[in-house]
């Protein structure tokens, strides 16, 4: 695993910023309502042909009775503790206040090396003499930083080299799964997180739009490596007034890029929603393997024939992807969890199936003759041969004699063919159809 380094400190003295600077992307909200960052975000960071985790936390009120204000120390607590070295970030425009002192005190009761960082020091030339209240804190010599230029910030990455522990040998990253958790708010994808990683990974409130970010979470056990992208529920777009959720959809979206897997999560007790087909719309495009996961199912009344009528009704509400397999889950009981990750491990590698174009073109001459090609004024469609162009999602070129005539719906019978050979369950699947040059 690679190191951790945690930036913590104050809300507002430009942390998120810093974390942005350093990973070299836009993956924390950055704005200037404070507050704006909740859970803990993480981010590859590079310097000097060394790499290690760079975790972002949601600023530390020491003297507060806020719910997620504590529930954000919380957080930040647990980012301090996993850590082996901690960036203080402080701000110089409004130099040493005393909830820096409080911060200060509470990461020296860690034992960890801690670097000061007096952010905002954005002019060139002489510091600022507020810059030099901050050796009052008793951490040894702050380093200048401006988060917005970048200024500082290679001294800054030195600091942090010197207190980190050799590079251990490279890991094999290929055999790591992402998995990005997505649905509308409230339907339990944080509690989900905690509950497969057994910690308090990812803040949970009953207050929808809770999580805002997208967080990382990395999970080892006996079904393998995984990343869990925790990521901000989807609401309808006339709800969404708040830039910061505007920000969070977009995160959203950004995490079902980066997955391999998307778990798609619905509540059991509300059922399904026109909102729930939209999310899973937007896994279904980016050409994803999806599962369906009912959570809450703890919630519901059960008897004999509940599931079995709650599936079929779920097979219909999610006709245009047929192929996610549907899963009955209780993130808050832990119930078919094991089950989950054997799902997981199952549709990624469907996903990336590759087929023989031989085995290819022996389903298709035993579908073709099984059912004519449909033909118009006469002429008929001739597949003269497929072959699969590339893998995440699965896609079949078809050579014809006219697109015209290959319709949709033999397409689809073809698809159900090969789906019916080769599996490829919970992965959609793609045609793309070209004709041969007329001579």
């Amino acid at each position: 695993m690679k190191p951790v380094v945690a930036i913590v400190g104050r809300p507002n003295t430009g942390k998120s910023t810093l974390f942005n600077k350093l990973v070299g992307k836009r993956l924390s909200i950055v704005d200037d309502t404070p507050g704006v960052t909740r859970d803990r975000i993480f981010g590859d960071c590079e310097w000097l042909n060394r790499h290690f985790l760079l975790v972002d936390t949601g600023g530390i009120e020491p003297k507060t009775d806020d719910v997620i204000l504590l529930q954000m120390r919380r957080q930040a607590q647990l980012a301090i503790d996993s850590a082996q070295v901690i960036i203080l970030v402080t701000d110089v425009r409004a130099g040493v206040v005393a909830s820096d002192a409080d911060v200060a005190a509470m990461l020296q009761k860690s034992g960890k090396p801690i670097i000061l960082c007096v952010n905002k020091c954005d002019t060139v030339g002489d510091l600022p003499l507020e810059f030099y209240e901050f050796y009052n804190l008793g951490l040894g010599d702050p380093i200048a930083v401006s988060a917005v230029h970048g200024h500082g910030t290679g001294d800054l990455l030195d600091a942090v080299l010197e207190h980190l522990p050799d590079a251990p040998e490279e890991e094999d990253e290929e055999s790591t799964v992402t998995v990005a958790v997505i649905g509308k708010p409230n339907v339990g994808k944080s509690s989900l997180v905690n509950a497969i990683a057994g910690e308090e990974r990812v803040i949970v409130s009953d207050i929808a739009g809770t999580t805002r970010d997208a967080t990382d979470t990395l999970i080892q056990n006996e079904f393998g490596d995984f990343l869990f992208i925790d990521t901000a529920g989807m609401r309808r777009k006339s709800r969404v007034d708040d830039q910061l959720e505007k920000y969070s959809i977009l995160r959203a979206k950004m995490a079902v890029e980066r997955a391999h897997v998307c778990v798609i999560m619905i509540d059991a007790v509300e059922g399904f929603t026109e909102q729930d087909s939209k999310v899973a719309g937007i896994a279904h495009e980016q050409g994803k393997a999806c599962i369906i996961a009912v959570n809450k199912w703890d919630a519901v009344e059960k008897d004999g024939k509940t599931m079995a009528a709650y599936r079929k009704k779920l097979m219909n509400d999610f006709s245009f992807m047929s192929y996610a397999p549907i899963i009955f889950i209780s993130a808050k009981t832990g119930q078919r969890l094991d089950r989950l990750f054997e799902l997981i491990k199952f549709v990624d590698e469907q996903n990336a199936m590759r087929i023989s174009t031989g085995k290819l073109n022996d389903v298709l001459a035993a579908a073709t003759a099984r059912v004519q090609p449909p033909t118009d004024k006469g002429r008929r469609l001739k597949i003269y041969y497929m072959t699969q162009a590339s893998t995440r999602p699965p896609t079949f070129v078809c050579f014809v004699n006219s697109a015209d005539l290959f319709h949709y719906s033999y397409q689809r019978y073809i698809e159900n063919q090969i789906r019916e050979v080769f599996g490829l369950e919970g992965t959609p699947v793609r045609f793309v159809i070209r004709e041969r040059e007329k001579k």
